[in-house]
């Protein structure tokens, strides 16, 4: 009988305290977390790792995240990996930007995420 993994989420996000705030939550719901610092080291996880999802900060330094959905998108590995994008900005224009490029976000999360039993995450 084989055992069920667990989900396996990747944060990509530039904040430490972000990255611990997600892994902390996520964790607590029985899921595996994978961390990246930056765009680069994010692509170069997705790739390798193939979560069932990625939480990805739109303001990063460099390869900010809608370069790193691109780059997601393009590659044949990790073209249909659901991707949540993580923001603190609440503007609405901001989730405009999504529909000029070719990224289509699944869901956002505000940051810093609650720390309540409820999903912070809306649809999109």
């Amino acid at each position: 009988m084989m055992e069920e993994r667990a989900p396996r989420v990747l944060v990509i996000d530039d904040e430490p305290p972000i990255r611990l705030l997600c892994r902390v939550n996520l964790e607590a719901e029985g899921m595996e977390v994978l961390e990246a610092a930056d765009g680069p080291s994010g692509l170069d996880q997705a790739r390798r790792e193939q979560p069932d999802v990625v939480l990805l900060d739109v303001m990063m330094p460099g390869l900010d995240g809608w370069r790193v959905a691109e780059h997601l998108l393009d590659d044949e590995r990790t073209k249909t990996i659901p991707i949540v994008f993580l923001t603190a900005r609440a503007e609405f224009r901001d989730r405009g930007l999504a529909s000029h490029s070719r990224t289509t976000a699944v869901a956002w999360a505000h940051t810093p995420l609650p720390q309540a039993r409820s999903s912070p995450m809306r649809a999109a």
